[in-house]
């Protein structure tokens, strides 16, 4: 006999297989559950299948989110490269502007360390409380492009009075000034003198300078040299010219040191002081001309504010 064991209300009880309404009833159960279990099969087939709508937009979230990030990321790389960019545009012009105002404070004369371009400026002063105020990255990169333009501007600023002011040395390095010897004293001025050969009044078209035979004779200012070699009355005679219609001369010399086409630099020498051509001793005939027709050298002579020489009453030519 077949039976089946179960507990109802605390109660142990038995269930008899071998009647025939049993069997059916135990049956029926069993059909129950198989079905039971056969649907919820079906339902965890279709739910893992096919995910609800949720599901579905938790992961269109997800994916949204994750293009969000790429594109951040995108855009802080596009930052980073600006900044990178934009800092060293302005390290070239840094490093421009130092170069440049080293050379300005060389030609400005001014004394080593009185302007310093490789220190910063000097600054200070009291520390506040005030709440510290950030800056975007988008406009800190506009405001480095705003500087970058500034920078840009002083540079072509000081560009164009590095320019002036190197013009305004050529034209004093090409002025005549200062004696043309170092050593002697003035002989002859300029002007109406009697002429130690004739005896007369004559015209004297520049300033004598005696001293030692074989003494330098140096350019009163740079220039190109227009003339080298012998000179009716001048014996050995030095022309240069200098620009803006200036040139000057120097006769009577022992030795030329220089050729025609030559350039030279202001006090470069260029002839031994000596007594050739129209001469009664040892030398320099110093002529200043402008536009072709001579003026007084005195106040070129007198222009580099050094006093070297005496005057004395003697004439030479």
């Amino acid at each position: 006999m077949s039976r089946i064991l179960f507990i109802k209300h605390g109660q142990l009880r038995q269930l008899d297989l071998s009647r025939p309404m049993t069997l059916v009833a135990t049956a029926l159960l069993g059909i129950l559950i198989g079905g039971s279990l056969f649907l919820a099969g079906f339902v965890a087939a279709s739910w893992f299948s096919r995910p609800p709508e949720g599901i579905q937009a938790w992961k269109a979230r997800f994916i949204r989110q994750a293009q969000e990030i790429d594109g951040a990321k995108q855009a802080a790389q596009m930052n980073i490269d600006a900044l990178s960019a934009k800092v060293g545009e302005l390290q070239a012009h840094i490093i421009r502007l130092d170069a440049l105002g080293q050379q300005l404070t060389r030609m400005a004369g001014l004394k080593p360390g009185e302007f310093n371009f490789s220190k910063p400026p000097a600054e200070g002063g009291p520390e506040t409380n005030d709440p510290v105020q950030h800056v975007a990255v988008p406009d800190f990169i506009s405001n480095l492009g705003q500087l970058s333009a500034q920078i840009n501007n002083r540079e072509q600023q000081l560009t164009v009075l590095e320019s002036l002011l190197m013009n305004r040395n050529v034209r004093l390095l090409a002025m005549p000034s200062g004696p043309p010897v170092t050593e002697g004293y003035e002989s002859s001025p300029f002007g109406m003198r009697i002429d130690p050969f004739t005896g007369e009044l004559s015209f004297h078209p520049g300033i004598d300078f005696a001293g030692p035979e074989g003494e330098p004779v140096e350019a009163a200012a740079a220039g190109v040299v227009t003339w080298a070699g012998p000179r009716s009355g001048y014996g050995n005679m030095v022309e240069i010219d200098h620009g803006n219609g200036y040139a000057t001369l120097y006769g009577h010399s022992e030795k030329i040191l220089v050729k025609v086409g030559e350039v030279v630099k202001k006090g470069q020498e260029i002839a031994l002081l000596g007594s050739t051509g129209r001469s009664t001793g040892p030398h320099v005939h110093f002529e200043v001309l402008y536009n072709g027709k001579p003026v007084n050298p005195a106040r070129f002579v007198n222009a580099s504010g050094r006093v070297r020489l005496a005057a004395m009453p003697r004439s030479l030519d």
